[in-house]
């Protein structure tokens, strides 16, 4: 479930689902933010919030239960006779290949999608504060510290609801 946070200028109002913060903020000047993602979301009061129910897409043949859509994918000639010789065929060693690469690039693609998510945050609400691109050499340095310095002069919501972000920043990268 889709977490939002509410500000009105720099004073975090309210936090919480989608439904929750926006009856929350009705008739209020706000920005909304997705927790996750850090990305603003917008709502039409125009029309009333409520959680949709999204039907299931119709079933295709093939593998529907693993979930498999056929795309195209362009490689070297020598890259499909390898992919040829592969016991399973091509499908089944791209498929053994990305999950290898996500395997290992799991701590970083984690760490990564956190600061990207902490800088579209800190870019819409504390893009005019002091110390600013600074934190953000720090956020992008895996310096702690240095985030955590220059973003103390900012706004006290606007640096906790930084701060609590940041958190997924300063794991593993391995």
């Amino acid at each position: 479930m889709q977490t939002v946070v509410a500000f009105e200028g720099s004073r975090r109002i309210a936090e919480g689902t989608l439904a929750e913060v926006s009856l929350a903020a009705k008739g209020v000047p706000v920005l909304l933010f997705d927790c996750e993602t850090g990305q603003q979301v917008d709502v039409d009061y125009r029309e009333p919030v409520v959680a949709v129910a999204v039907e299931p897409e119709a079933r295709r043949p093939g593998r529907p239960k693993l979930g498999v859509v056929a795309r195209e994918v362009t490689l070297l000639p020598r890259h499909w006779e390898w992919l040829a010789g592969q016991p399973g065929g091509a499908s089944v060693a791209l498929r053994k290949l990305v999950e290898e690469a996500r395997r290992l690039s799991e701590g970083k693609d984690r760490v990564r999608k956190a600061r990207e998510a902490v800088y579209r945050f800190v870019t819409a609400m504390a893009g005019n504060e002091p110390g600013y691109e600074e934190a953000l050499r720090g956020l992008f340095a895996g310096d702690e510290e240095r985030f955590r310095m220059y973003a103390s002069a900012w706004p006290r919501d606007v640096r906790d609801h930084a701060m609590k972000m940041a958190g997924g920043c300063w794991g593993d990268e391995k």
